[in-house]
């Protein structure tokens, strides 16, 4: 019995890195896969692709999640840009927020043309405190909890604490300490 190998196309292996990025590619990936960004101008001609934005283009025949519209907002913000401050609660659906704008952290200038759904935060931010929920780059809950003290209410923020411990989102050795520096912001 023989097996045929599928030709990989271009196409094909943009859209291999799109499934881990909810659709989403950019000329950067394109690259690190040694296919000429011209190629996403050429699928996006034929109509494989839709171009989202500048620099960003999404397979539309990739089902759309519940997490599009934050790996879209990290991916127009730029090479090392995460989810922070409520955005990363929001993401996992912890102290009731639904932000108006989706903030996003980087700790370069960003001089995209964004629209009024992204907020950008120039932060430096320690390694520790970097991670990837769902495949998105993001701040530690630990962190945008403590980010998210000033925006929303306190005891949103302790009870999103204790869920966040029940659900192993906080390491249950930081969740008095972290519920210590939480409330003593009051």
């Amino acid at each position: 019995m023989s097996t045929k190998r599928l030709a990989k196309t271009h196409r094909r292996m943009l859209r291999d890195v799109a499934l881990d990025q909810y659709g989403y590619i950019t000329p950067t990936d394109a690259e690190a896969l040694g296919v000429p960004a011209i190629e996403l101008r050429k699928i996006a001609q034929r109509g494989g692709l839709d171009h989202s934005a500048y620099g960003l283009y999404r397979f539309a025949d990739i089902p759309i999640t519940e997490f599009d519209t934050f790996m879209e907002a990290v991916l127009r913000s730029g090479p090392d840009a995460h989810l922070t401050h409520d955005a990363v609660l929001a993401l996992h659906g912890l102290a009731l927020v639904n932000p108006r704008r989706i903030r996003v952290g980087s700790p370069h200038r960003v001089r995209r043309n964004l629209p009024d759904s992204i907020e950008v935060i120039r932060e430096q931010v320690a390694p520790d405190d970097l991670t990837s929920y769902e495949g998105i780059p993001s701040t530690t809950v630990r962190r945008a909890l403590l980010d998210s003290r000033h925006i929303v209410m306190i005891d949103r923020l302790v009870e999103a604490t204790e869920e966040a411990g029940r659900r192993g989102l906080v390491p249950r050795h930081q969740l008095t300490a972290l519920l210590d520096e939480i409330t003593s912001s009051r």
